[in-house]
């Protein structure tokens, strides 16, 4: 089966993949469906803290449970008591109606503010794609795609991302290197080829979203830049607040969670950058292990 890679964030990037292939109904249609009259009633499992979750999607989540939402889930469900079980499904179209929507499980960890397929809590972390080159190659000081040291560069993108708009609108598209949106994340990934072709110099320049870039940079072995694009000012806005997903029944429920991203904010901001993920505020300034002890 073809996946969707995380470039974005889960659902948002499932919202892409759908909408370029025509396969979803509205938002709008499938929230109605959500809330129908007989799933009314919120029922949570009062033992067991049910997460749906990618079995092969680094560095989000694995089967295995080595990504941050995976040790996410784990603090959680240490907060709440309870044991944690997971419902796994590719990040691919059909990813909330059988898993969320199914009611297999209560909760998706990481979802975009905005997504209209399902209820989003408070977000518990804001991130931005990132541009990632390989030190020492001049392109030190760029914070942005406009810049004119990027012409005629070589820039990898994964094919069907916000960024790709902005680069088109700065004439960079030319030589830009296309990266598959939709693999099998079981055996490929866009994320780590873009990285592998920054080495060799296949490219100059690569654009990510900024988990994946932050991640496979701390994977590299040679030393990466990984610089948020926050200071667009034309184009998609490149900057995104990521919450958990519940259905639009479960209130109480959303309640509970915000109140545990509240409280343990720092513990979370401390686990997301242990994982490399380019943390910001809501000044777009980059949080950092001693902004978090202040």
């Amino acid at each position: 089966m073809a996946k969707c890679v995380s470039v974005l964030v889960p659902l948002s990037l499932c919202v892409v993949c759908t909408a370029a292939a025509g396969m979803f109904v509205s938002g709008k249609l499938f929230a109605q469906a959500l809330e129908r009259a007989e799933s009314s009633i919120e029922v949570i499992d009062p033992k067991v803290l049910r997460v749906c979750a990618d079995p092969h999607n680094m560095p989000l989540s694995t089967e295995q449970g080595e990504g941050f939402e995976n040790k996410l889930a784990e603090l959680l469900a240490g907060k709440l008591g309870k044991r944690l079980a997971y419902t796994w499904y590719p990040q691919a179209p059909g990813f909330v109606r059988n898993t969320l929507a199914a009611r297999k499980c209560d909760v998706i960890m990481g979802a975009p503010q905005g997504d209209d397929l399902i209820q989003v809590t408070n977000p518990y972390y804001r991130t931005a794609y990132a541009l990632v080159f390989k030190q020492g190659n001049g392109l030190e000081g760029v914070e942005t795609i406009k810049d004119p040291r990027l012409k005629g560069k070589r820039i990898g993108v994964v094919a069907g991302t916000p960024p790709g708009n902005n680069m088109a609108a700065n004439g960079l598209m030319a030589n830009a290197k296309p990266y598959p949106l939709v693999v099998d994340t079981r055996v490929d990934s866009s994320a780590a080829a873009m990285m592998h072709d920054l080495e060799t110099a296949e490219i100059d320049a690569g654009v990510l979203w900024g988990p994946m870039a932050g991640y496979y940079a701390q994977q590299a072995n040679f030393a990466v830049a990984v610089v948020p694009l926050v200071k667009e000012t034309a184009g998609p806005r490149l900057v995104y607040r990521i919450a958990m997903g519940v259905r639009f029944t479960d209130q109480d429920w959303k309640r509970s969670l915000n109140r545990l991203i509240a409280e343990n904010q720092p513990a979370i901001n401390k686990l997301l950058l242990g994982f490399g993920v380019p943390l910001l505020d809501d000044n777009d300034r980059t949080i950092t292990e001693n902004s978090i002890a202040k």
